[in-house]
């Protein structure tokens, strides 16, 4: 299964993300919210940077269902979905998850017929993969 892969930039995020915190880094000087994690902010070239926590609140931007499965490993989980959400605070910010039933479920939990693009979704964390999932929000 995959694991994330973390680096001096990205390592807040995981920690929080562990916590079942969504944060984005953020420019501590202009305020600009930016993912992926980098040490340069873009707007106005500052190395100083801080997490800022986010509601979790999202909408589904794009999503794949890989037929065949891309990872060998992930064979038996097919069928799955793959998800880009919009944060609604940033939407130029966009995360790759996984849409599940609830937190903690596997992959192929969700019927992939039930996702719509612009469906609402929250974040949730996987602690066993240790990597992000998303539900829909309930009406």
């Amino acid at each position: 299964m995959l694991t994330p892969v973390t680096d001096p930039d990205s390592a807040p995020f995981w920690r929080y993300a562990a916590q079942g915190e969504l944060r984005v880094q953020a420019c501590a000087d202009c305020g600009e919210l930016r993912f992926p994690p980098r040490p340069c902010c873009p707007r106005c070239q500052s190395f100083a940077s801080e997490w800022r926590a986010m509601s979790g609140q999202g909408r589904v931007w794009s999503y794949v269902v890989p037929h065949p499965p891309l990872l060998p490993e992930y064979a038996a989980l097919s069928p799955y979905n793959v998800v880009v959400v919009e944060l609604v605070e940033a939407p130029h910010i966009r995360l790759v998850g996984n849409l599940v039933s609830e937190p903690g479920d596997p992959l192929n939990s969700l019927d992939p017929h039930t996702i719509r693009i612009g469906a609402r979704a929250h974040f949730a964390y996987d602690g066993t993969t240790g990597l992000p999932q998303w539900v829909l929000e309930r009406p």
